[in-house]
Protein backbone atom coordinates (compact mmCIF):
# COMPACT_ATOMS: atom_id res chain seq x y z
CA UNK A 1 0.00 0.00 0.00
CA UNK A 2 1.33 3.41 -0.90
CA UNK A 3 2.41 5.74 1.89
CA UNK A 4 -0.35 8.14 0.81
CA UNK A 5 -2.98 5.58 1.78
CA UNK A 6 -4.58 5.04 5.17
CA UNK A 7 -6.34 2.15 6.85
CA UNK A 8 -9.73 3.80 6.23
CA UNK A 9 -11.68 2.03 3.46
CA UNK A 10 -13.15 4.49 0.99
CA UNK A 11 -14.81 1.64 -0.95
CA UNK A 12 -16.35 -1.44 0.64
CA UNK A 13 -18.43 -4.08 -1.10
CA UNK A 14 -20.00 -7.07 0.61
CA UNK A 15 -21.66 -9.91 -1.26
CA UNK A 16 -22.34 -7.76 -4.31
CA UNK A 17 -24.16 -9.47 -7.16
CA UNK A 18 -25.59 -8.12 -10.41
CA UNK A 19 -27.85 -10.20 -12.61
CA UNK A 20 -29.15 -9.01 -15.97
CA UNK A 21 -31.83 -10.49 -18.24
CA UNK A 22 -30.66 -11.47 -21.71
CA UNK A 23 -33.52 -12.84 -23.77
CA UNK A 24 -34.87 -15.85 -21.90
CA UNK A 25 -31.80 -16.25 -19.74
CA UNK A 26 -30.26 -14.43 -16.78
CA UNK A 27 -26.63 -13.32 -17.00
CA UNK A 28 -24.83 -13.21 -13.67
CA UNK A 29 -22.37 -10.35 -14.25
CA UNK A 30 -21.17 -10.29 -10.62
CA UNK A 31 -21.33 -13.24 -8.24
CA UNK A 32 -20.67 -12.06 -4.70
CA UNK A 33 -17.86 -9.48 -4.70
CA UNK A 34 -16.22 -8.61 -1.38
CA UNK A 35 -13.68 -5.82 -1.67
CA UNK A 36 -11.98 -3.10 0.38
CA UNK A 37 -10.11 -0.22 -1.24
CA UNK A 38 -8.39 2.22 1.09
CA UNK A 39 -8.08 5.99 0.96
CA UNK A 40 -5.03 7.06 -1.05
CA UNK A 41 -4.54 3.78 -2.91
CA UNK A 42 -4.09 3.42 -6.65
CA UNK A 43 -5.76 0.09 -7.43
CA UNK A 44 -5.98 -1.79 -10.71
CA UNK A 45 -8.88 -4.14 -11.45
CA UNK A 46 -8.08 -6.46 -14.34
CA UNK A 47 -9.80 -9.30 -16.12
CA UNK A 48 -10.84 -10.46 -19.58
CA UNK A 49 -13.70 -8.88 -21.53
CA UNK A 50 -17.01 -9.88 -20.00
CA UNK A 51 -15.56 -10.55 -16.55
CA UNK A 52 -17.71 -7.87 -14.90
CA UNK A 53 -15.14 -5.08 -14.51
CA UNK A 54 -17.20 -2.24 -15.96
CA UNK A 55 -20.32 -3.52 -14.20
CA UNK A 56 -18.48 -3.39 -10.88
CA UNK A 57 -17.16 0.10 -11.59
CA UNK A 58 -20.65 1.31 -12.46
CA UNK A 59 -22.02 -0.06 -9.19
CA UNK A 60 -19.24 1.54 -7.14
CA UNK A 61 -19.94 4.83 -8.89
CA UNK A 62 -23.66 4.70 -8.22
CA UNK A 63 -24.51 4.47 -11.92
CA UNK A 64 -26.37 1.21 -11.28
CA UNK A 65 -27.68 -0.73 -8.28
CA UNK A 66 -26.65 -4.22 -7.18
CA UNK A 67 -29.09 -7.11 -7.35
CA UNK A 68 -27.97 -8.00 -3.84
CA UNK A 69 -25.23 -7.04 -1.40
CA UNK A 70 -24.03 -3.70 -0.10
CA UNK A 71 -21.69 -0.97 -1.35
CA UNK A 72 -20.32 1.80 0.86
CA UNK A 73 -18.50 4.89 -0.41
CA UNK A 74 -16.57 6.84 2.21
CA UNK A 75 -18.59 5.08 4.92
CA UNK A 76 -21.99 5.76 3.33
CA UNK A 77 -24.12 2.83 2.10
CA UNK A 78 -25.25 3.72 -1.43
CA UNK A 79 -26.82 0.37 -2.33
CA UNK A 80 -30.45 1.42 -1.98
CA UNK A 81 -30.20 5.18 -2.34
CA UNK A 82 -32.65 7.09 -4.51
CA UNK A 83 -31.46 8.78 -7.67
CA UNK A 84 -31.33 12.26 -6.11
CA UNK A 85 -29.07 11.01 -3.32
CA UNK A 86 -26.88 9.10 -5.78
CA UNK A 87 -26.54 12.19 -7.96
CA UNK A 88 -25.28 14.14 -4.97
CA UNK A 89 -22.80 11.39 -4.01
CA UNK A 90 -21.48 11.23 -7.59
CA UNK A 91 -21.10 14.99 -7.80
CA UNK A 92 -19.33 15.44 -4.48
CA UNK A 93 -17.35 12.24 -3.89
CA UNK A 94 -16.63 10.58 -7.25
CA UNK A 95 -14.88 11.64 -10.43
CA UNK A 96 -15.33 9.49 -13.55
CA UNK A 97 -12.81 9.04 -16.36
CA UNK A 98 -13.89 6.98 -19.37
CA UNK A 99 -12.13 5.46 -22.37
CA UNK A 100 -14.00 7.64 -24.87
CA UNK A 101 -13.74 10.88 -22.82
CA UNK A 102 -17.52 11.66 -22.81
CA UNK A 103 -16.93 15.38 -23.29
CA UNK A 104 -19.83 17.52 -24.53
CA UNK A 105 -18.83 18.31 -28.13
CA UNK A 106 -20.51 21.73 -28.30
CA UNK A 107 -18.72 23.04 -25.20
CA UNK A 108 -15.15 24.29 -24.94
CA UNK A 109 -12.59 22.62 -22.68
CA UNK A 110 -13.19 25.35 -20.10
CA UNK A 111 -16.97 24.92 -20.25
CA UNK A 112 -16.74 21.13 -19.96
CA UNK A 113 -14.73 21.42 -16.76
CA UNK A 114 -16.98 24.13 -15.32
CA UNK A 115 -20.11 22.02 -15.77
CA UNK A 116 -19.94 19.75 -12.67
CA UNK A 117 -19.09 22.76 -10.47
CA UNK A 118 -22.14 24.60 -11.74
CA UNK A 119 -24.35 21.61 -10.92
CA UNK A 120 -22.90 21.03 -7.44
CA UNK A 121 -25.43 21.48 -4.66
CA UNK A 122 -22.70 22.72 -2.32
CA UNK A 123 -20.70 25.34 -4.20
CA UNK A 124 -17.07 25.07 -3.04
CA UNK A 125 -15.40 26.71 -6.02
CA UNK A 126 -15.94 29.50 -8.50
CA UNK A 127 -16.56 27.51 -11.71
CA UNK A 128 -14.41 29.44 -14.18
CA UNK A 129 -11.54 30.03 -11.77
CA UNK A 130 -11.42 26.38 -10.71
CA UNK A 131 -11.64 25.14 -14.32
CA UNK A 132 -8.83 27.44 -15.42
CA UNK A 133 -6.62 26.31 -12.55
CA UNK A 134 -7.14 22.62 -13.31
CA UNK A 135 -6.59 22.95 -17.04
CA UNK A 136 -3.46 24.99 -16.46
CA UNK A 137 -2.14 22.38 -14.03
CA UNK A 138 -2.69 19.74 -16.73
CA UNK A 139 -0.82 21.75 -19.35
CA UNK A 140 -3.90 22.90 -21.26
CA UNK A 141 -4.00 26.61 -20.50
CA UNK A 142 -3.59 27.31 -24.23
CA UNK A 143 -6.58 25.09 -25.10
CA UNK A 144 -9.28 26.64 -22.91
CA UNK A 145 -11.46 27.78 -25.80
CA UNK A 146 -11.00 24.68 -27.93
CA UNK A 147 -13.86 22.23 -28.41
CA UNK A 148 -13.21 18.47 -28.17
CA UNK A 149 -12.98 18.01 -31.95
CA UNK A 150 -10.11 20.53 -31.96
CA UNK A 151 -8.10 18.55 -29.40
CA UNK A 152 -5.97 15.41 -29.68
CA UNK A 153 -7.05 12.25 -27.89
CA UNK A 154 -4.55 12.82 -25.10
CA UNK A 155 -5.68 16.42 -24.67
CA UNK A 156 -9.33 15.34 -24.54
CA UNK A 157 -8.53 12.82 -21.83
CA UNK A 158 -6.70 15.46 -19.80
CA UNK A 159 -9.77 17.70 -20.09
CA UNK A 160 -11.82 14.74 -18.88
CA UNK A 161 -9.45 14.34 -15.92
CA UNK A 162 -9.80 18.04 -15.09
CA UNK A 163 -13.58 17.65 -15.24
CA UNK A 164 -13.40 14.61 -12.94
CA UNK A 165 -11.39 16.68 -10.43
CA UNK A 166 -13.64 19.75 -10.65
CA UNK A 167 -15.32 19.28 -7.26
CA UNK A 168 -12.21 17.82 -5.61
CA UNK A 169 -13.66 14.31 -5.07
CA UNK A 170 -11.81 11.84 -2.82
CA UNK A 171 -12.29 9.07 -5.41
CA UNK A 172 -11.50 8.74 -9.13
CA UNK A 173 -12.99 5.81 -11.07
CA UNK A 174 -11.27 5.17 -14.40
CA UNK A 175 -12.66 2.80 -17.04
CA UNK A 176 -9.88 1.95 -19.53
CA UNK A 177 -8.55 5.54 -19.34
CA UNK A 178 -5.73 4.90 -21.81
CA UNK A 179 -7.58 2.44 -24.05
CA UNK A 180 -8.25 4.97 -26.81
CA UNK A 181 -4.82 6.62 -26.73
CA UNK A 182 -1.45 5.99 -28.33
CA UNK A 183 1.51 4.96 -26.18
CA UNK A 184 2.86 8.45 -25.54
CA UNK A 185 -0.52 9.98 -24.66
CA UNK A 186 -1.39 6.97 -22.52
CA UNK A 187 1.84 7.28 -20.54
CA UNK A 188 1.14 10.97 -19.89
CA UNK A 189 -2.40 10.25 -18.68
CA UNK A 190 -1.15 7.49 -16.38
CA UNK A 191 1.56 9.76 -15.00
CA UNK A 192 -1.10 12.40 -14.38
CA UNK A 193 -3.18 9.93 -12.36
CA UNK A 194 -0.13 9.01 -10.28
CA UNK A 195 0.64 12.68 -9.67
CA UNK A 196 -2.93 13.38 -8.56
CA UNK A 197 -2.82 10.51 -6.08
CA UNK A 198 0.62 11.44 -4.75
CA UNK A 199 -0.10 15.14 -4.40
CA UNK A 200 -3.64 15.09 -3.02
CA UNK A 201 -4.16 11.59 -1.60
CA UNK A 202 -7.03 10.97 -4.04
CA UNK A 203 -7.97 7.30 -4.33
CA UNK A 204 -7.70 6.06 -7.92
CA UNK A 205 -9.32 2.87 -9.23
CA UNK A 206 -8.41 1.82 -12.78
CA UNK A 207 -10.39 -0.89 -14.55
CA UNK A 208 -8.50 -2.38 -17.47
CA UNK A 209 -7.91 -5.56 -19.42
CA UNK A 210 -4.26 -4.54 -19.83
CA UNK A 211 -1.92 -6.11 -17.23
CA UNK A 212 0.87 -3.70 -18.22
CA UNK A 213 -1.23 -0.75 -17.10
CA UNK A 214 -2.31 -2.55 -13.94
CA UNK A 215 1.31 -3.10 -12.95
CA UNK A 216 1.60 0.63 -12.34
CA UNK A 217 -0.86 0.27 -9.45
CA UNK A 218 -0.14 -0.30 -5.77
CA UNK A 219 -2.43 -3.30 -5.75
CA UNK A 220 -4.12 -5.40 -8.40
CA UNK A 221 -7.41 -7.32 -8.18
CA UNK A 222 -8.32 -9.90 -10.81
CA UNK A 223 -11.97 -10.38 -11.74
CA UNK A 224 -13.00 -13.54 -13.59
CA UNK A 225 -16.59 -14.59 -14.29
CA UNK A 226 -17.92 -12.02 -11.84
CA UNK A 227 -15.69 -13.06 -8.94
CA UNK A 228 -12.47 -11.61 -7.55
CA UNK A 229 -9.97 -14.44 -7.67
CA UNK A 230 -7.03 -12.56 -6.16
CA UNK A 231 -5.88 -9.18 -4.92
CA UNK A 232 -2.18 -8.68 -4.43
CA UNK A 233 0.29 -5.94 -3.67
CA UNK A 234 2.53 -4.77 -6.49
CA UNK A 235 5.88 -4.76 -4.72
CA UNK A 236 8.01 -3.53 -7.62
CA UNK A 237 5.82 -1.59 -10.06
CA UNK A 238 7.34 -0.81 -13.41
CA UNK A 239 8.33 2.80 -13.95
CA UNK A 240 5.44 4.88 -15.19
CA UNK A 241 7.46 6.23 -18.10
CA UNK A 242 8.07 2.67 -19.25
CA UNK A 243 4.34 2.11 -19.77
CA UNK A 244 3.83 -0.22 -22.68
CA UNK A 245 0.62 -1.18 -24.48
Amino acid sequence: MNSASTTRPIIQTRGVTRSLPLGNTIVHALRGVDMDIFAGELVGIIGPSGSGKSTLLGLIGGLDRPTSGEIAIDGVNISRMGEDQLTEIRNEKIGFIFQFFNLIPTLTALENVMLPIQFARKKRFKPEQRARELLKALGLDDRLKHRPAELSGGQQQRVAIARALANDPPLLLCDEPTGNLDQEAGALVLQTLHDIRNQSGTTVVIVTHDPNLARQADRVMTLVDGRIINGHQVTEPAAVNAYDV
